[in-house]
């Protein structure tokens, strides 16, 4: 099986995804079919506590409820709350994702959990044969299942000897990220901006170009601001996690100050914006004093045009010259 995908989206961008090993996908179902055991013996349980046992219908139909509520509604309810994880696959490192490498959606999981009850493993199945046989012939190892479905799945977690290079503030993006509301940036796009960071390298150009844009994007849409004109957007996202990381970094440093100005008795514990020489939280105190020039406000400049302030004009009818660029990829 193929280390790498060789999906190709819409835009005709090879993805790059490290699609997950049928060994590791195996180990993950055995762990989920030991929790549906666990449930359904809690079920049969519960059963025989509350049905009378002359009613044999009555609890033949509420076990064939059961059944399929754990069979089916196990992976559909796991894997849409989670993005694509149930509790083997979270235990593994697996998730599974559309083909172009976007989360999962209710219809993607609704349409793996009818598929893996009907064909791959049990009605059908002959206990997983026929998902084994069609993995081994797919070259993303996709069961029925992903086929109907739309998706595929890959490895989520990066070992342990692997590490996140620092990501530094690109040069000219200080005064603008000190504006960012970032308390509405989600986790999972957060994290999937640092990820995309760290295999910058790695991808293709136009794979990096594509995926670059498409991250800024969503980023600038859930901050409510779009990427600057002139600005890559790997140094846009860079920026914002920069800032993220300093403001959080920050964030625990004034809290530790508090909880030892607590102990020695001189202020309370929790640090706010009523609490004398502690700032709000997450933010700098640059950016919350702002200037009286300005009304309060910071004064920060345009990042992308801070190098045109000291330009002086050309003439009139004089072309001007290229200016170089400030931003270099991150290696």
């Amino acid at each position: 099986m193929h280390e790498e995908s060789e999906l190709v989206t819409g835009e005709a961008v090879v993805l790059d995804l490290h699609v997950a090993k049928l060994a590791s996908r195996a180990l993950a179902m055995v762990l989920d079919v030991l929790v549906q055991f666990a449930l359904f013996i809690g079920a049969f349980v519960v059963l025989m506590l509350t049905v009378p046992g002359d009613d044999g219908s009555l609890a033949l139909t509420l076990l064939l409820v059961f059944v399929v509520l754990i069979m089916v509604g196990y992976p559909v309810l796991f894997e849409t709350l989670s993005r694509g994880r149930s509790l083997g696959k979270m235990a593994v490192g697996l998730r599974v994702v559309r083909v172009d490498g976007g989360p999962i959606r209710f219809r993607h999981a609704l349409t793996r959990g009818l598929a893996g009850f009907v064909i791959d493993f049990w009605a059908l199945g002959v206990f997983g044969a026929v998902a084994v046989i069609v993995s081994l012939c797919s070259s993303d190892g996709r069961r029925v299942g992903d086929f109907l479905a739309g998706t595929l799945v890959v490895r989520d977690r990066v070992p342990e000897s692997v590490g996140y290079p620092a990501i530094g503030m690109p040069p000219g993006l200080e005064g603008w990220a000190a504006q960012l509301d970032l308390t509405r940036l989600p986790d999972d796009l957060a994290l999937a901006s640092r990820q995309f960071l760290a295999r910058f390298g790695q991808l293709a150009p136009e794979a990096s170009h594509a995926l670059g844009w498409k991250l800024a994007q969503q980023v600038g849409n859930a901050l409510g601001t779009p990427v600057p004109p002139g600005v890559p957007p790997w140094a846009f996202l860079a920026a914002v996690l920069a800032e993220r990381r300093n403001r959080d970094h920050a964030r625990a440093v004034r809290a530790y100050a508090a909880q030892v100005a607590a102990a020695r008795g001189q202020l309370p514990a929790t640090p706010g914006p009523d609490r004398p020489g502690f700032p709000q939280a997450g933010y700098p105190a640059s950016a919350q004093l702002g200037s009286t020039a300005t009304g309060g406000q910071p004064a920060v400049a345009s990042p992308w045009r801070a190098a045109d302030a000291d330009t002086p004009t050309p003439p009139s009818g004089t072309p001007v010259p290229p200016a170089e660029n400030p931003f270099a990829p991150p290696g």
